[in-house]
């Protein structure tokens, strides 16, 4: 491979206040995740490039990432968050878009997994909000878990031109050994040709102690049967990864279970397929 580029990272300064998802049983993760502290995993394992995607629902952390990205030549792009759902929204993506330095703002997400409404992402005000993104070029990551992939599918057919991206395969139960119905699911997914998954998440989906990568086989066949590698990239979800795995461990996993890819399925898998949907300015 020529160049790999995660797809899928997060960077903060912690504040049991603002990262709240971060339970006190997640140590390792209740600190300060810096640029510097990332690009040496990135530097450690080859990897050329990357995404920063918001952990938490705030505009100030968007303005943050989009700032680390410009100071910082490895950070790709970013994905980040807006009030989808409010009248404002468009004002607020506008002014991070047109006549900027933010043209790393690539995509946006919004954590619809901790909706308690389990019909969220079907509403009204957060589709209107959704349907201005093709408009500034933007992606739409999704991220939910495996039980809500139903409504994900009626909100997809919602919006037919959109790019969308699905975070961590959706988080089937791997530590439960469970395949459906996840499995029909994530196949009907793929029918969407405006839909592409992430290989990420998966090792802090899986028994965080003693994971084996034949734990992961079956999940992550049924990613390539469901999408291919035309429409499938690689992320870390560091530092959240480190619950499970080392940065390295991860990516080393995924490259022998990618090792039998032909050379441009691999290419597409670890740079080209987030290059072309992020549109990454890459040199």
């Amino acid at each position: 491979m020529s160049r790999v580029i995660d797809s899928h990272h997060h960077l903060w300064n912690f504040s049991e206040a603002e990262y709240d998802w971060i339970r006190r049983d997640m140590s390792v993760l209740r600190q300060d995740f810096t640029p510097e502290m990332l690009y040496s995993e990135l530097a450690a394992s080859g990897i050329d490039g990357c995404v920063a995607v918001q952990a938490r629902q705030s505009l100030e952390e968007t303005d943050r990432l989009l700032a680390l990205a410009k100071d910082s030549p490895f950070i790709k792009g970013v994905i980040g968050w807006f009030p989808l759902q409010n009248d404002s929204v468009e004002k607020e993506i506008a002014s991070r878009v047109e006549g900027g330095p933010d043209r790393h703002l690539v995509g946006v997400r919004h954590v619809v997994e901790d909706e308690p409404d389990p019909r969220f992402i079907l509403g009204e005000s957060f589709n209107r909000g959704v349907g201005l993104l093709e408009n500034y070029g933007l992606v739409y990551d999704i991220l939910v878990n495996e039980g809500q992939l139903p409504e994900v599918l009626e909100f997809v057919d919602r919006h037919p031109r959109q790019i969308f991206v699905l975070d961590h395969l959706a988080k089937p139960r791997i530590a439960a050994g469970e395949l459906h119905p996840w499995k029909k699911n994530l196949k009907a997914l793929a029918g969407r040709e405006n839909v592409y998954c992430k290989i990420s998440g998966l090792v802090t989906e899986a028994d965080w102690h003693s994971w084996t990568p034949d734990d992961l086989k079956p999940y992550l066949d049924t990613a390539f049967e469901a999408f291919g590698a035309r429409r499938l990239m690689f992320g870390s979800d560091w530092p959240v990864c480190l619950l499970a795995s080392s940065y390295r461990k991860w990516y080393r996993t995924l490259a022998v279970y990618c090792a039998g890819l032909s050379s441009d399925e691999k290419e597409a898998v670890f740079s080209g397929n987030a290059e072309k949907i992020y549109r990454l300015g890459l040199s």
